[in-house]
């Protein structure tokens, strides 16, 4: 006699419960789909549990003993096959679980939106306008178009540039969407933070109709995502448009598009830490979509997959290239001046024709202060954080636990005075204020957010990444504090200043200048040439015989001695070379807990990854029977594929 059995993942963050469990199904329950939602008994917790089916098939040994499934939570297949694909197949390259890849993309439930949804959306229509504008934005990258017909791979170098009050790379965006949308393809567009999204949103709105374009985005409430997830699961196709999470949607998507790659936004902050580049590239081999890593640089991941063929390089058919001038700390009159004389005359023309914008590393007024005297950096005497100034005069609080230092002295020659060591954006105002008599001063970071000044001339002083857009452009372009900012210990730190810095850049009105002050080598040749694909070569070329990333995978096994150990006498046994593993040692912020790197190719990743695995789940089965002691901190964590290896 045979039985129907549901297999079911689990909604659990426990490495040991992350494979397909097999429950019995009721026949009172009916007939029960793939990818809907279940309530499931856990019998070692002695509770029921959220799980997915998987698969529902029949047994023939109805002997065994299977526990039932308790209950239907949604009679929607929210998981669809493809995606839990996806979310297996990206778990396992970065040693992770399934469930933890679900829960970005899978929205809690909101029964008023499920009774609401109908599950019937027309195919959306677009205007011959549309298609017009579109198809003229694609025909000026060369061969962009036969690559989304084709579905092929491509790196694209975006064109810098605001056009008619619109960033170019949004156009380029929408026109590809639109492209696809035309086709009655779906497409998935993915970019670094809520800024580019609202940008981007914009630009599709004059694009697309409203009804085809599906937001997703953290800011959202909890029903209006799970109506922008329902609506995804329809066959009607539509343009999901979100953070690094979006990558995931259940759209049948044809076209993947990643908006600056290089943007730390996009990797996953939660286990298991999957950049939205590599999620992309997974689905890609997958479901054989189109996709385009997109920016106005390359990183070195991308350049990489340019060198092996695997990506194409896209570029324009007409190259606009930023008016860069370099001004080196050799042509500063004075080691402590900021901005060269020539860069300040060139500002000061500019700002009688429009705005300008002036970048800067650091937000606030004096962000460090040091000895008057010995010049030794300040520092709280109670956390030993550092001290800084909110403006001129102010007392130095402490950027780490926020304690004011009235009574602060030097320790090492006892002197009660301070001294401004740094500038940031509220300081650099105020002595462009005092320098531009009569010129606005608009300040531009965290603090203080500014998404678009009028053509009217003013200085605009912004931190990396916080630049509004200007009405036209920027009349001229002044990045600071460039040598300060390429002295921060980050193996990529020279990609992410050249990504800061071309970002800025992209803002200037066509022909308007754009100074470097105080950088020289290859990172402000690279600016100035505009050449970032070949900065990313060299980077390349000059980490591999270091076996560093992205030349290489790494590993990141951190915890307790006895457990790192035991990971570690598990990769020996694998086929890896005699330097593979760098370490353990001692993690200084965490006593009692070592962290090692474990360099390996490619093409080691998958018995990398699943040896790795294999430990950390033996280690949480350990930690659960040793019930009687203190077993709360995890006694082992892995983190694959980090930026920035560190010992």
């Amino acid at each position: 006699m045979s039985r129907r059995i549901a297999r079911v993942q689990l909604e659990s963050p426990l490495p040991q419960l992350d494979r397909l469990f097999d429950y019995a199904l009721p026949d009172e329950l009916g007939d029960v789909q793939v990818g809907v939602r279940v309530r499931v008994p856990l019998r070692t917790a002695g509770r029921l549990v959220d799980a997915y089916v998987i698969e529902v098939a029949a047994e023939d040994d109805a002997e065994r003993p299977l526990s039932a499934v308790e209950a239907i939570v949604s009679a929607v297949p929210v998981l669809p096959e493809r995606l839990y694909r996806l979310a297996r197949r990206t778990a396992d390259r970065a040693a992770g679980s399934a469930s933890d890849i679900l829960r970005l993309v899978i929205p809690k439930r909101q029964v008023r939106v499920e009774k609401a949804w109908k599950a019937d959306a027309a195919p959306p229509v677009l205007t011959a306008e549309s298609v017009e504008r579109a198809d003229a934005v694609l025909e000026e990258y060369d061969g962009l178009a036969t690559l989304l017909e084709e579905r092929q791979r491509g790196a694209v170098e975006a064109i810098p540039g605001v056009r008619d009050g619109v960033l170019r790379w949004t156009e380029l965006f929408a026109a590809a969407a639109s492209r696809m949308l035309a086709s009655g393809s779906s497409s998935i567009l993915v970019v670094p933070d809520h800024r580019d999204l609202d940008r981007l949103l914009a630009t599709l709105g004059e694009f697309l109709p409203p009804e085809a374009i599906v937001r997703h985005d953290s800011r959202q409430t909890n029903p209006d995502r799970y109506r922008g997830f329902l609506r995804t699961l329809e066959d009607a196709p539509c343009v999901v448009v979100g953070n690094r999470s979006a990558v995931y949607s259940p759209v049948r998507a044809d076209l993947v598009m990643i908006w600056d790659d290089g943007d730390p936004l996009l990797g996953e902050q939660l286990a298991p830490y999957v950049h939205a580049r590599d999620a992309a590239l997974l689905r890609q081999e997958q479901e054989g979509s189109a996709l385009m890593l997109a920016g106005h640089t390359r990183t070195s991941d991308a350049e990489r997959l340019v060198l092996r063929g695997w990506l194409k390089d896209v570029r324009a058919v007409r190259r606009v290239l930023p008016k860069v001038v370099l001004s080196t700390t050799h042509e500063m009159e004075a080691p402590s001046q900021r901005v060269h004389s020539s860069t300040f005359a060139a500002a000061r023309k500019a700002t009688e024709h429009g705005p300008v914008l002036v970048q800067v590393s650091r937000p606030g007024f004096s962000p460090s202060l040091v000895c008057a005297e010995c010049r030794a950096p300040a520092r709280c005497a109670p956390c030993g954080g550092p001290l800084g100034a909110r403006h001129r005069g102010a007392v130095p609080v402490c950027a780490w636990c926020g304690i004011s230092a009235r009574a602060w002295s030097c320790p090492s020659c006892s002197s009660t005075q301070l001294r401004l060591a740094s500038s940031g954006s509220e300081r650099t105002a105020d002595e462009l204020g005092r320098a531009f008599p009569g010129v606005r001063v608009i300040v531009a970071d965290g603090a203080h957010p500014v998404e678009l000044v009028s053509a009217a001339p003013a200085l605009v002083v912004a931190t990396r990444g916080a630049e509004p857009l200007a009405d036209g452009g920027y009349r001229a372009v002044v990045l600071l504090d460039g040598s300060r900012m390429l002295q921060a210990p980050d193996l990529r730190i020279g990609e992410s200043c050249l990504r800061w810095w071309s970002n800025a850049a992209a803002l200037a009105a066509p022909g308007a200048p754009v100074h470097l002050v105080g950088v020289d080598g290859a990172v402000g040749r690279a600016l100035a040439t505009w050449n970032q694909a070949g900065y990313a070569r060299s980077e390349l070329e000059e980490r591999a015989p270091l076996h560093m990333p992205p030349t290489t995978r790494v590993a990141l096994v951190e915890g307790v001695p006895d457990s790192v150990e035991r990971a570690l006498d598990a990769l020996r046994e694998l086929p890896l070379p005699s330097d593979a593993v760098l370490g353990p040692v001692p993690i200084e912020t965490d006593e009692g807990r070592v962290r090692a790197l474990v360099r390996f190719e490619y093409g080691a990743g998958n018995v990398v990854s699943t040896a790795l695995r294999a430990v950390v789940v033996a280690e949480a089965v350990k930690r659960r029977r040793r019930r009687g002691q203190n077993n709360t901190r995890i006694p082992l964590s892995l983190r694959l594929d980090i930026l920035d290896p560190e010992l």
